[in-house]
């Protein structure tokens, strides 16, 4: 337990910061879910208007500092692959 006055507030924010990021990291991660069922179901048009959304939510954690830039770059880059390879495979 925090001994000093500073030290309970830094606990408190701590606690509200990390409130925040589990939150963002979530919204991510639920985005990301719901594009893949729709390139599991092969749906190309709804995956395609998945795309933007879940990119603009990635980015938006990535500059809000809940993921790291390559992370980021990472997660994006997948999703992309996928719709590229479920286009490619329809052609």
């Amino acid at each position: 337990m925090p001994n000093t006055k500073s030290a309970k507030k830094r606990m408190r924010v701590s606690a509200r910061q990390n409130a925040e990021n589990v939150s963002k990291k979530s919204r991510v991660k639920n985005a990301i879910k719901k594009f893949n069922a729709s390139i599991a179901a092969k749906d190309i048009a709804l995956a395609e208007s998945l795309l933007p959304e879940t990119v603009s939510i990635i980015d938006r954690a990535k500059s809000d500092g809940v993921y790291h830039k390559n992370t980021a770059a990472r997660k994006i880059a997948s999703i992309s692959r996928s719709l590229s390879n479920l286009k490619a495979e329809n052609n």
